[in-house]
């Protein structure tokens, strides 16, 4: 599956919308990607995730790791074509932090799994996280990246990468011609 073929299932979903968005970042867009358009239906999630394995050997990972609410399913269905564990993250206290008995252990090989990655402050969290457990991060699988090829120090699998536009809300375009702003995503209101 190359990144056309990625685009055009999300574009055929309605997942790829315009407008002003807020985005989980706190970035401001004019472009907003709804994974879960695309991945409510289990036969495409599973294709996705099936080709973002492909980019790990599954003697290398113990265990996968996402980010609430948007990386569960698509980190679920990765784990399961790796036939790994699955942990998912959660934002308690402004951090994400891993709840309901969920823990790494010591020596564990991670891979994270996102559904989108805007600015990478996430990966970082999970980095961070999985290191402070003792565990070591192997690679980094994404649906989707926006904007540049952001650099990790970890092996990255994306299907595809999408150039549009993010600023912040003091120089967001959109803000001063007035367009209304919506919210889409779990962490932040407008």
């Amino acid at each position: 599956m190359n990144q056309w073929e990625v685009l055009e299932i999300f574009e055929k979903e309605g997942a790829v919308q315009h407008g002003h968005f807020l985005l989980t970042s706190g970035l401001h867009s004019d472009t907003y990607i709804q994974c879960a358009k695309v991945l409510m239906h289990p036969h495409l999630a599973e294709s996705m995730a099936d080709e973002l394995a492909k980019g790990f050997q599954p003697q290398e990972v113990d265990v996968v790791i996402s980010p609430a609410l948007g990386g569960i399913i698509i980190g679920y269905m990765v784990a399961m074509a790796l036939s790994k564990r699955m942990l998912f993250t959660e934002r308690t206290e402004g951090r994400l932090a891993l709840r309901r008995g969920q823990q790494l252990v010591a020596g564990e090989r991670a891979l994270i799994v996102e559904d989108v990655i805007t600015t990478g402050g996430s990966v970082k969290e999970l980095i961070a996280l999985a290191e402070e457990a003792g565990a070591s991060v192997v690679g980094l699988g994404a649906l989707i990246e926006r904007g540049g090829d952001r650099e990790f120090g970890i092996v990255k699998n994306v299907l595809l990468r999408l150039e549009v536009s993010a600023w912040k809300a003091s120089e967001c375009p959109l803000c001063r011609e007035g367009v209304e702003l919506e919210a889409p995503g779990s962490r932040r209101q407008a």
